[in-house]
Formats: C-alpha cells, sequence, structure tokens
C-alpha cells in the first residue's frame, strides 16, 4: 500500500485556529484488513495506524475521540482526499476441474475524500465535541475472464461513515468519549460465464442501505510521558436492499426482482500506549482485533420467486472468517517545525482457504509506512505520508 499526502492549517475569519487539510494521497493497496481500511488520516497513513494513543491533530475525533480533550482548546479541521491504486490479483489454479493459470483481476483507481473537526471545550465540564466523515471500509474486484467472471465479474462494496463524537473529562487525567456511526453502503455484484450444469448465467445487482453503530474510547495520561488509550468500534450489518436481474440460458429461467444481502462492518478493538522520550520521540505501539467471525456466510435474498437463476445465485456462500490481530508500530521525532514519522504494521488476513474466493481475495501482510509534516505558521500545515504493503502468496 503507498499513499501521498498533503495536508495544511490555516485560520478562517479569526473563527478556527487550525484548519487541516490534506489534498492529496496515492495508494496501491490490497487490504489483509478484509474490507475494512484502517487507516483514514494523513498521520495513520505515516504511522501504520499507530494513532490512536499519541493523537493531536483532528483525526483523533475518530482514531481516539477521548484524545480531544487533551489537544490545544482551539477548533481544529482535518480534510483529506486519498487517490487509492489497486492492484491486480493474479490466480493460478483451477476451477470445475479446468487449469485457469495466469488469471488476473483487473486494476482500478479511485478517490476518497474524508474529513476530521473537533470543538474547542463547552462549558466548564471539559466536554469536546468530534465530527469525522470517513471511509471505513470497501471491496471491489473486477475480473474480465472465465471462470472468475462467472462469479465476479465485478464486487463492488462502497462505504461512508459520518461520525460524530462527545469527550468528556473524568479527571485531569483521564477522559472517556463515545460517539454514533451512520454508515451509508452502496454495492454493486456483476457475474456473467459459463456454469458446469446450467451453461451460460449472468446476474446484474445493485443495492444500497444506511445503518447504525457506536463507538466508544478512553485516554489515560498517568505520567507527562506516558499514553495508554483503548477503543471500541461497534459492528455495523450493512442491510443491503435493491434489485437484481438473474439469467439462466440453458433453463431458460429470469428473474427481476427485488434483492437484499447483509455484511458485516466488523466490530474493533485497539488498546494502544505511547511513550515520549526527552529527545520529543513519540514510540507508539497498537495491538487491534477486528472480529470478522461475524461473516459467516454471503446469502443473497430474493423476492420468494424459486427458480434456477435463484437457486443458482440465491445459494448461501460460506465464508467462516476469523478474528484477526493487528500489531502496529509507529515512530514521532518532533523538530522545530517538522515532524517526521514512520511506522510498520502486522496484519492478518481472515479468510480461510477453504473460502477463498474471486470476489474477496486476501493474504496477511506487512506493511512499512513514512510520513512528515511541515508546519509554515501557527496555524498552517503542509504534510506527506506513504504505506507500502507486502503481501503474502497464498
Amino acid at each position: 500500500m503507498t499513499r501521498t499526502k498533503v495536508q495544511c492549517n490555516k485560520p478562517l475569519n479569526g473563527l478556527f485556529k487550525k484548519i487541516l487539510l490534506t489534498s492529496l494521497v496515492a495508494s496501491s493497496m490490497l487490504m489483509a484488513s478484509g474490507y475494512k481500511i484502517p487507516e483514514t488520516s494523513t498521520n495513520s497513513v505515516a504511522l501504520s495506524g499507530a494513532n490512536i494513543a499519541h493523537t493531536r491533530s483532528a483525526d483523533a475525533a475518530y482514531d481516539n475521540p477521548a484524545n480531544m480533550i487533551f489537544m490545544e482548546n482551539t477548533n481544529q479541521i482535518e480534510a483529506d482526499l486519498m487517490y487509492i491504486g489497486l492492484s491486480g490479483t493474479k490466480f493460478d489454479g483451477s476451477v470445475y476441474g479446468t487449469n485457469t493459470d495466469g488469471l488476473t483481476s483487473e486494476e482500478q483507481t479511485f478517490m476518497i475524500p474524508s474529513v476530521h473537526y473537533v470543538s474547542p471545550k463547552l462549558g466548564e465540564n471539559g466536554v469536546r465535541l468530534g465530527l469525522s466523515i470517513v471511509v471505513p471500509g470497501g471491496l471491489t474486484r473486477e475480473w474480465k475472464e472465465e471462470p472468475a467472471k462467472t462469479s465476479a465479474e465485478e464486487f463492488t462494496l462502497q462505504m461512508m461513515e459520518i461520525n460524530p463524537t462527545v469527550a468528556y473529562e473524568v479527571t485531569n487525567d483521564l477522559a472517556i468519549a463515545f460517539g454514533f456511526r451512520l454508515v451509508d453502503t452502496n454495492g454493486v455484484v456483476k457475474s456473467d460465464g459459463t456454469h458446469p450444469t446450467y451453461a451460460k448465467i449472468s446476474r446484474d445487482m445493485i443495492g444500497n442501505s444506511i445503518d447504525y453503530g457506536y463507538n466508544l474510547a478512553l485516554a489515560y495520561h498517568p505520567m507527562d510521558n506516558l499514553e495508554l488509550a483503548a477503543t471500541y468500534r461497534s459492528k455495523v450489518n450493512l442491510t443491503v436492499n435493491g434489485s437484481a436481474d438473474l439469467s439462466v440460458i440453458n433453463g431458460i429461467s429470469t428473474y427481476s426482482g427485488d434483492a437484499s444481502v447483509t455484511i458485516p462492518l466488523p466490530a474493533t478493538f485497539s488498546a494502544a500506549a505511547a511513550y515520549t522520550f526527552s529527545t520529543k520521540t513519540t514510540v507508539e505501539f497498537v495491538y487491534e482485533v477486528s472480529y470478522w467471525s461475524a461473516y459467516e456466510s454471503l446469502d443473497f435474498e430474493y423476492d420468494g420467486t424459486v427458480n434456477n437463476a435463484t437457486n443458482i445465485f440465491g445459494a448461501s456462500v460460506p465464508k467462516n472468517w476469523k478474528d484477526t490481530n493487528a500489531f502496529r508500530l509507529g515512530i514521532t521525532q518532533e523538530l522545530d517545525s517538522v515532524t517526521l514519522m514512520a511506522g510498520a504494521v502486522i496484519d492478518e488476513s481472515p479468510t480461510p482457504e477453504e473460502t477463498l474466493n474471486f470476489e474477496s481475495p486476501g493474504s496477511d501482510s506487512v506493511s512499512v509506512s513514512l510520513g512528515g509534516r511541515y508546519q509554515i505558521d501557527e496555524s498552517l500545515d503542509v504534510a506527506l505520508s506513504v504505506l507500502y504493503s507486502m503481501k503474502e502468496d497464498r
């Protein structure tokens, strides 16, 4: 995974002391994290997601809203625009007993925006509000050759999350926060190819949904140079509803009508610790669990009409994904007007061998990242970050 970002701060009519604007991100990625995207800001990319305990920018509203309490008491805004390039996946093996060595999925590119906001403290109770608009996950794969396109000519899942949060100061060194997750989802599924029993088959499906969840966060600073944190982001069941056109040529069977499917965006728990040395070097370690075992099957539902088309495309497909662990390490070095960042992450794939398929291939990965920020003045920053992911063959 490779990402590039540009970020800036600028006052707006005296109202905002900090405005962070990220305008460019480049990425080449194949996610080990299923279809979850852990990095949603400049700092998070630069630190390989080790941005939970030591957060000082507006992206704290998403990564750990409890840390909003310990930030500078001003309005802060960060806006990001990611360019993502999705590499192709190569498949060597056999399907239906036919050798298909050298099959490769399409390369794709996307532009993904995000915004983070943190308010100043409200009243005397140490309350701060946050708002993040991010892309918490996504999945897309296109195959133009059989037999892959018979099941996954296109398999796309697009998401956008709106996440308002509230942080409360419990003591001078302890803060808690909670938030509300609203996830808007759009999906596209297309298939076109030859089935070993029914010969020519095809499907064309679209759907969308708005679903809800919550998140919790804690930040504890037992001493000036030690920061501890924990976050929990609930599962959101993506209840996608739409329409489907299905066709089976040999059986002269077609279907055109309502369709639905439920896919989980898994719950995630993170525990983090960050220590800052006298040299202004901060080292953060994050342990993250993603509860992918909620994804047991892919089961499309139709309006009750039963025929060859719905039998083929309506059959429940076992997934049996497993919970995964990720180990993240981030290093931040503060200089006079420059902040340097680096990170690494070991991430597991949730997909077991027996349910690995064309629409959602995945493998364990090791990633490394670099980033830097330059402070032009008190309210203007520019930044650049890159993350590269190395995938295991399977």
